[in-house]
């Protein structure tokens, strides 16, 4: 790829980048993961693997203004008319749709191509460990989804066997579940170095606030009088 190929991609897609959970750093640190990854692989179409990198949040901006639509989806489809306008064969463009449209965790649309598949993993990547918990605490107060949630004692749900939307729940659910879903062997590598980190995060939290709890209801409960009538 041409150096003035590659500033025209960036600055085309910087221009979406509003996302302090998925900003403009986070697409290269997926294009840094992914240019390692490739090193292992191969036949790797560098072309395409770069350009869906740097256009893969393209779509996010949408989904955030409306949470119905799947930002893998409307980014492929923003990517693929980015790429035909700009000299793309339509092969190419349409590979790297398809590398953009199945690069989200919960598409339920697995990458094919290796090219697809590195993107996936380097993505991956970036939600593992301290950048992905940091990632993620962004991405839940941009949303306004608390650290955990209590029950009607005030006692601590730590987001194992409830469905509250909070980080505790969206550690249960995908992150501490991401180490197991990649597709290249130097992708679990990376990941499995960064595991540590947000298991500990995870459980110095709990550690924290549970005694915290425990300890200050009861002392409320001794100091609080009781009125009788």
């Amino acid at each position: 790829m041409k150096r003035s190929q590659f500033i025209h991609i960036e600055s085309f897609m910087s221009q979406f980048m509003k996302d302090s959970a998925h900003d403009i750093e986070h697409i290269y640190r997926v294009l840094y993961l992914a240019l390692d990854i490739a090193k292992y692989e191969k036949d790797v179409n560098m072309d395409i693997l770069i350009s869906a990198c740097l256009l893969h949040d393209i779509g996010r901006q949408k989904q955030f203004e409306n949470p119905k639509l799947c930002h893998a989806k409307v980014g492929s489809e923003m990517a693929y008319a980015f790429c035909i306008e700009n000299g793309y064969s339509q092969k190419d463009a349409a590979h790297i749709k398809e590398c953009i449209a199945s690069h989200r965790f919960r598409a339920n649309q697995p990458p094919q191509s290796i090219e697809a598949k590195i993107l996936f993993d380097a993505d991956k990547i970036d939600v593992c460990g301290s950048v992905g918990i940091a990632r993620t605490l962004f991405y839940n107060a941009n949303i306004s989804e608390p650290l955990y949630f209590v029950d009607d004692n005030r006692n601590i749900l730590d987001g194992t066997h409830d469905d509250h939307p909070s980080f505790l729940h969206e550690y249960n659910y995908k992150l501490k579940h991401l180490y197991d879903k990649f597709y290249t062997k130097r992708a679990k590598q990376i990941a499995k170095e960064r595991q540590a980190h947000a298991i500990a995060f995870y459980e110095n939290i709990l550690s924290e606030v549970i005694p915290t709890y425990e300890n200050g209801k009861k002392l409320v409960a001794e100091i609080l009088e009781d009125t009788h009538e």
